[in-house]
C-alpha cells in the first residue's frame, strides 16, 4: 500500500517518449512549446489575468461582479449560432494542433490514451473523476464566492432558442478536448520529452490550467489548480486521456446546460 502511495506522490514516467538530449532539438522543442501556448491557452491565460486585475481595480467587491463563460456573440440569433460553432471550431483546432505536432514527432495518438481500446474502463474512470471533481468543486466555487474571492460565474446568459442546448454542448466538447490535449497529452508530454520530473510538469500544466481561469477569480484560479493536479496527475499513472476528456465533457455540459435550465427558476444561482 504504501508503495502505491509513493508511486501516486512521485511516479516513474514512462519509456516513452524518447528523451531528447540534442541541444537544437531542445532549443527547437521549447520554442514549439511557447509558440503553441502563445496562441492558444497560454495567450488565455494572459488576457484571463489582465481580466482579474481589471476586476479587482474596479470599486466593486468581486462577488458583486458578473462574468459569463457562454455569452451572446451577436443580436441576430442566426449569425450569433454561426460565430458560437466558430468558437467550438477554434477550441477543437486547439487541440488538435496539439495532437498533429505530437504525431509529427513519431508519437502514435494511442501512446497519449486516445484509442479505443478501453472503452468501459475509460468511461469508468471519467465517470468517477467527474464526480469526485464536481461536487467539491462546486461547493469550493460557492464558498469563494462567498468570501469575496470570486466574481458571479454565469455559465451561461444564451437567450433561450432551440440551439442553446446543443451549442452548450458543443461548447463543452471544445472546452474539454482543448483543454485535457494541449495541458496533459501534449504538454505533458514535451516536458517529458525535456526531462522535466514528473511532479514538476504536472504543477507546470496544473499552474497553466489555473491561469486561464484566472477572469473568474482567486477561487476559480485555485480550484483548477488542483483539478489539473488531479487530472495531470491520473493521465501521469494510467497513460489514459479519455477519461479526462469525458469527465471534463460531463462537467462542463451539466454546468453549462444545467444553468442554462436552471437560472430563471432559482434564486440562489447567480
Amino acid at each position: 500500500m504504501a508503495t502505491r502511495a509513493r508511486g501516486w506522490i512521485s511516479p516513474r514516467p514512462p519509456e516513452f517518449p524518447h528523451r531528447v538530449t540534442d541541444p537544437r532539438e531542445r532549443r527547437a522543442l521549447v520554442v514549439e512549446l511557447v509558440l503553441v501556448f502563445s496562441i492558444t491557452l497560454g495567450l488565455s491565460g494572459v488576457r484571463s489575468g489582465l481580466s482579474l486585475l481589471d476586476a479587482l481595480l474596479r470599486p466593486e467587491p468581486l462577488a458583486q461582479q458578473q462574468v459569463a463563460i457562454n455569452a451572446s456573440r451577436a443580436a441576430l440569433g442566426l449569425i450569433d449560432l454561426l460565430k458560437q460553432l466558430l468558437g467550438v471550431v477554434q477550441l477543437v483546432g486547439w487541440g488538435a494542433l496539439g495532437l498533429y505536432l505530437l504525431w509529427r514527432a513519431g508519437i502514435h495518438l494511442s501512446r497519449i490514451g486516445l484509442d479505443r481500446t478501453r472503452p468501459g474502463r475509460d468511461t469508468a474512470w471519467a465517470v468517477a473523476l467527474a464526480a469526485a471533481i464536481g461536487l467539491p468543486g462546486l461547493a469550493f466555487y460557492f464558498v469563494a464566492w462567498k468570501l469575496g474571492f470570486n466574481l458571479a460565474v454565469q455559465p451561461s446568459t444564451l437567450d433561450e432558442a432551440w440551439w442553446r442546448p446543443v451549442v452548450l454542448t458543443l461548447s463543452a466538447f471544445g472546452n474539454s478536448f482543448a483543454e485535457e490535449v494541449l495541458v496533459v497529452g501534449y504538454l505533458l508530454t514535451r516536458l517529458r520529452q525535456l526531462d522535466l520530473s514528473e511532479n514538476t510538469a504536472l504543477v507546470v500544466s496544473a499552474l497553466l490550467r489555473g491561469s486561464y481561469h484566472l477572469y473568474q477569480g482567486l477561487g476559480g484560479f485555485v480550484g483548477n489548480v488542483l483539478m489539473g493536479l488531479v487530472f495531470g496527475r491520473v493521465w501521469q499513472r494510467t497513460n489514459r486521456l479519455w477519461p479526462l476528456i469525458v469527465a471534463h465533457l460531463l462537467l462542463d455540459v451539466v454546468a453549462f446546460v444545467g444553468y442554462a435550465a436552471l437560472r430563471d427558476h432559482v434564486d440562489w444561482l447567480p
